[in-house]
């Protein structure tokens, strides 16, 4: 067994497409999900220092699942606080957003039900239809007219998945196309803000008032606010049918207090400083202004760079790594051999010069 495993490790070795684990670098970062610098904020971190000061129990273990002995005033107060911030009726917090997704499209679509993704949805909710009895379909990437031919075609309840913002090519969703279809259809609409949640100040949903239209949404708090976990946003229907029948939810040991203390504070210090989506935003202005090629939305703090060759992909990534630029480059066959790209994030803490070398650099590459 030991020597087929190393095999396929070998083969991927000798293509240079290894994953290895490696300490944080230094250097000038464009590559984390950061956008907002929250995750090293050192005036959010001295109101978190002081809420565990004045309660040190919410360093405690929650000692057991939600539904024996893990929930707590601190969690019921958090998805109140959640689900009214985002105007849903309830929220359910899970400890990552994988965990949200398993949960969602592992429970509520049966084997009588077809969910209909975007060919590009994280791969989260690929593993969660695996597990789920339900038929999956794949629609071309932000395609309304595909997703349309197939949803003209199905005789059952249908679900529809997609994501706000993608990671990969950095393009936002067409949310209004793509909502008044599922509306036509009468299918259930999931979408996962996972990479607009703070960047467009609480996501897309709210910023087009989308929120009866959507079935349920995925908001993930490891990015632009800088900790960790998700809700699930949705009618209480669904969250009490989650919470008697998702396994991710029920067979799994709750997460300490802080964490979800962090999320509420989190929310609180966003409202505090609208000053970092801006600065944000127009850093993502001047990275556009230097006209580097890129699929990506003029409004993504996401910008992919195509360098359709993994030879030519790992020389730009180590060329930026010696000036000190932390990139995150993506090989095939991850993505599709000839997509290879640089994956470029950018965040309210970057300067305009740090940009400027950053793409002067690219530019004389490619």
């Amino acid at each position: 067994m030991l020597k087929k495993f190393e095999e396929v490790l070998d083969k991927r070795k000798e293509a240079g497409i290894l994953r290895t684990l490696k300490p944080k670098s230094a250097g000038v970062d464009f590559y984390s999900n950061d956008y907002l610098g929250l995750a090293g904020n050192e005036e959010l971190q001295e109101q978190l220092l002081q809420k565990v000061q004045e309660k040190p129990k919410l360093l405690s273990g929650s000692s057991g699942s939600r539904l024996i002995s893990g929930n707590s005033n601190t969690t019921d107060e958090t998805e109140r606080y959640i689900a009214e911030q985002h105007k849903y009726p309830a929220a359910l917090l899970f400890s990552s957003g994988y965990n949200a997704n398993l949960a969602l499209f592992s429970t509520l679509p049966d084997r009588h039900d077809t969910i209909i993704v975007d060919e590009q949805i994280h791969r989260s909710v690929h593993d969660a239809c695996r597990m789920s009895h339900a038929r999956k379909l794949k629609f071309r990437h932000n395609d309304p007219e595909d997703l349309e031919s197939i949803l003209k075609k199905q005789t059952g309840p249908c679900y529809i998945a997609i994501e706000s913002l993608y990671s990969m090519d950095g393009d936002l969703a067409p949310l209004q196309e793509i909502s008044s279809l599922a509306k036509r259809y009468n299918a259930a609409l999931i979408i996962d803000e996972a990479h607009a949640f703070g960047v467009f100040g609480f996501g897309l949903i709210e910023k087009y008032q989308l929120q009866n239209d959507v079935f349920v949404t995925v908001i993930t708090y490891g990015k632009a606010l800088g900790a960790h976990g998700a809700a699930i946003l949705c009618d209480e229907t669904v969250k009490s049918y989650l919470v008697n029948f998702a396994s991710p939810f029920i067979y799994t040991t709750a997460a300490q207090d802080f964490l979800w203390m962090a999320i509420k504070t989190g929310y609180e210090f966003l409202k505090q400083k609208p000053e970092l989506s801006k600065k944000l935003h127009k850093n993502i202005e001047i990275f556009r202004n230097q006209n580097i090629d890129t699929p990506s939305s003029e409004m993504s703090p996401i910008q992919a760079v195509l360098v359709p060759d993994n030879q030519q992909l790992r020389s730009l990534q180590k060329t930026l790594s010696d000036n000190d630029f932390l990139t995150y480059a993506v090989y095939s066959p991850t993505v599709k051999i000839g997509t290879e790209r640089l994956r470029i994030c950018l965040h309210s803490f970057n300067t305009e010069k740090e940009i400027e070398k950053l793409t002067g650099i690219i530019k004389a590459f490619i």
